[in-house]
């Protein structure tokens, strides 16, 4: 975690759980800021975002900035719950209910009582149940399926979608009615390929993670980090921690991130050894630093021979790598 350090220290932000909210881009730090302006209150709020960019662990850190951080955190996707059970896994159920039903089951409200509940995927949810949903974060009030005993629940409602939610209204997916209850305060989380430098900060907080793990000092290649800037990340963060995963188990020391890469980055092919594939617009400090941590690659480290190879001195490269190494160490 220590990788962003200096970027919650400013806004005061406690420690991130896991990788998704480590960021020091512009798009990460305004949801910081939003994230620290709601936290304390009982706002509803509405996370968007494409899969994979961190809903729930944001959900999860608005929680902990909560005067409910005390209470429990549930969270149900209603997405991967069959229409005819979502109503019994959000409001629970009474013993003999229903055939198998031999013992009552408390549905998530009940769990979440003085703490937060966060549905995720809501626009998933059947019509019917999100009418049932309404009347439920406006009175606090249910049913357990089968039961004549009003129940209630004292819970704030975070929810997510990865789909556009006035989209989402537009075409019938989600209650206007309750788009306006659940977004009281929306955020929305940016895509990885947005997030700039964050795609190598959080791929060195995840090799950092394996390193602990299992006792190694893997390192990334130069090309590896080409490519990993070059991606699009169509699954954002979660499939870039995987890469990486895969990558550390296959690697005996170095990591090489392209045959992993399944959708390709933005049509081009996989570098060659001994070739640089520079984006255009790419600030000069950085192709050069490429061209230098390619070429150390490329010469399996002999530093003599990499200086020859770029016309340069011995002690010029040395300086080079020094600088880089306390650029490092000053952003951890």
């Amino acid at each position: 975690m220590s990788v962003a350090s200096s970027s919650f220290s400013e806004l005061s932000f406690p420690p991130p759980v896991a990788g998704p909210l480590l960021g020091t881009s512009e798009a990460m730090q305004e949801v910081f800021r939003l994230i620290e302006r709601v936290g304390p209150t009982e706002a509803s709020v509405l996370l968007t975002g494409e899969s994979g960019s961190g809903k729930e662990l944001v959900a999860k850190s608005i929680h902990d900035r909560s005067l409910r951080r005390g209470g429990p955190f549930v969270a149900i996707n209603c997405g991967a719950i069959p229409a005819g059970l979502i109503e019994a896994e959000l409001f629970g159920y009474d013993k003999g209910s229903f055939a198998g039903a031999q013992c009552g089951h408390a549905g998530v409200f009940e769990r979440a009582d003085g703490g937060t509940l966060l549905l995720d995927e809501v626009t998933e949810m059947p019509a019917d149940m999100q009418t049932r949903l309404l009347r439920v974060l406006e009175s606090r009030k249910f049913y357990r399926v089968g039961a004549n005993i009003e129940q209630s629940a004292d819970v704030r409602v975070i929810a997510a979608t990865n789909r556009c939610p006035l989209q989402a209204v537009q075409s019938g997916r989600l209650r206007e009615d309750l788009l306006y209850r659940l977004a009281v305060f929306p955020i929305e989380l940016p895509p990885l390929r947005s997030r700039g430098n964050d795609v190598e900060l959080l791929a060195e907080h995840f090799l950092a993670e394996l390193n602990s793990q299992a006792g190694a000092q893997k390192r990334f290649t130069a090309l590896a980090r080409m490519r990993m800037r070059q991606h699009s990340w169509p699954g954002n963060v979660r499939e870039l921690r995987n890469c990486i995963e895969r990558a550390f188990i296959l690697a005996d020391q170095l990591l090489e991130l392209a045959p992993l890469m399944q959708h390709g980055g933005a049509g081009r092919d996989a570098p060659q050894p001994d070739r640089l594939d520079i984006r255009v617009g790419t600030p000069i400090h950085d192709v050069e630093r490429s061209l230098i941590e390619a070429t150390l690659d490329y010469f399996q480290g002999n530093k003599r021979r990499a200086a020859d190879a770029l016309g340069c001195s011995l002690k010029t490269l040395y300086n080079k790598l020094n600088g880089y190494s306390q650029s490092q160490c000053a952003s951890s």
